[in-house]
């Protein structure tokens, strides 16, 4: 029997649709194991008798790693298989939570970590081009990609809440080893699901939708990667930063348990807001919302330096909000100038500027934490704020030029 054109059809969406429910249950875990260790570590001050300074120091590796190896794993993706790396993104993370449960000491805990990083790495260049490819060939780019992007933020929020209740009720270990396990099972249902695609490696598109000289290519790009290392500050001092900032600026000595549930409120706020900008980039020029955005990021981060108690969470909220509904909108301008066939690897250069700033990041809170508390550690932060916005405006400035000259050329 020849199966029907409506059956291919039908079959085909079905696939699609499985995929971007894999895709979007894997970023919600690539940002939760990521943000287990700086839960946890309010707590571990005293089991090892360490100050915050010193503890949050050793997730540096997993930050430093997580920028480091998406470039192998974009790579990789477009010459092998996305399909078997986003499987190994499952089985690895899972493996890597296990081991820092695991962990003897402080110095197997950090290498333990930093193994988290190398499989955390994989996600987002590998992911977004599977992603951006299913979506296009559903005609939901904006709300797809939205929504994926609540998923994420869901794994940042209940990051903080969940791991404060395992390790307030059972023990900081625990925190480890129950996501681990549902991580591992996802993982071989992904397997046994999705098929192999390395077939499709040579298939892909070429070719931009929008085609560019290699000046213009050049300048945006470096546009994009200004971008992308300031809002990997901004995104990792507020998200690894957070559960302390609400510790120090609420009510001090309040069970780790209540921290985590005030954490995950405000980056709820996040989901919120990526949901607005799904639906409001299909209405308007995705560059001008762009630049809205990040203005309002620059406002809530330097509000936050000012702030305290409900008027700080109130701050902190909106620059939670801006700095995840950029994410959306970036995605999809940088997709618009990015052939399929090298989206990985384009994907890979991005997030690695975006992801290598958590090295950064670490470093800058432990120093100005230490120095001038998180007063100091937001106003630095508002600074970075402020140089995305201006970077912003500038890529919105060129991608205007870029789309007038492309409106003015004629069809072939």
């Amino acid at each position: 029997m020849i199966a029907s054109p409506t059956s291919t059809t039908n079959t085909d969406d079905t696939a699609r649709r499985r995929s971007i429910a894999f895709l979007n249950i894997a970023h919600g875990f690539d940002h939760f194991i990521l943000l287990i260790y700086p839960t946890v570590v309010i707590g571990l001050e005293a089991v090892y008798g360490r100050p915050y300074s010193e503890l949050i120091a050793l997730s540096t590796t997993a930050f430093v790693a997580f920028g480091l190896f998406s470039l192998p794993a974009g790579w990789l993706a477009d010459r092998w298989s996305r399909r078997n790396m986003m499987a190994t993104f499952y089985i690895g993370g899972g493996l890597s939570m296990i081991a820092v449960a695991l962990a003897p000491n402080l110095l197997v805990l950090s290498v333990a970590m930093f193994a988290i990083g190398v499989f955390a790495a994989i996600y987002h260049p590998v992911g977004m081009a599977m992603l951006i490819e299913a979506a296009a060939k559903g005609g939901t780019m904006g709300r797809t990609l939205a929504f994926n992007g609540v998923c994420g933020n869901l794994g940042v929020s209940l990051a903080a809440g969940v791991s404060g209740a395992l390790a307030w009720w059972i023990s900081w270990r625990a925190a480890f080893y129950v996501p681990a396990f549902f991580m591992l099972i996802t993982g071989i249902v992904y397997l046994r699901l999705t098929p192999d695609d390395r077939h499709h490696a040579s298939k892909r598109q070429s070719k931009a939708a929008v085609p560019l000289t290699a000046k213009v290519m050049a300048m945006l790009f470096a546009l994009f990667l200004v971008i992308a290392l300031s809002a990997g500050l901004v995104f990792n001092v507020l998200t690894i930063a957070l559960p302390k900032i609400v510790d120090e600026g609420m009510v001090n000595n309040v069970p780790l348990v209540l921290v985590g549930s005030v954490a995950t409120a405000v980056l709820l706020c996040g989901a919120l807001a990526q949901l607005a900008i799904g639906r409001l980039v299909e209405r308007f020029a995705p560059h001008y919302l762009f630049a809205v955005v990040t203005c309002l990021g620059f406002v809530g981060n330097l509000w936050a330096s000012q702030a305290e108690g409900f008027p700080l969470m109130a701050a902190l909220a909106i620059a939670i909000a801006a700095i995840y509904a950029q994410v959306t909108v970036n995605d999809i301008i940088l997709a618009r100038y990015t052939a399929d066939a090298w989206r990985g690897r384009v994907y890979a250069v991005r997030y690695f500027t975006l992801f290598i700033s958590s090295g950064i990041a670490i470093g800058m809170i432990a120093l100005l934490h230490k120095t001038g508390g998180f007063g100091l550690v937001l106003g630095a932060n508002a600074a970075v704020a402020l140089l995305m916005f201006l970077a912003t405006l500038a890529l919105t400035a060129l991608v205007v030029s870029i789309e007038n000259r492309h409106a003015l050329q004629p069809a072939e």
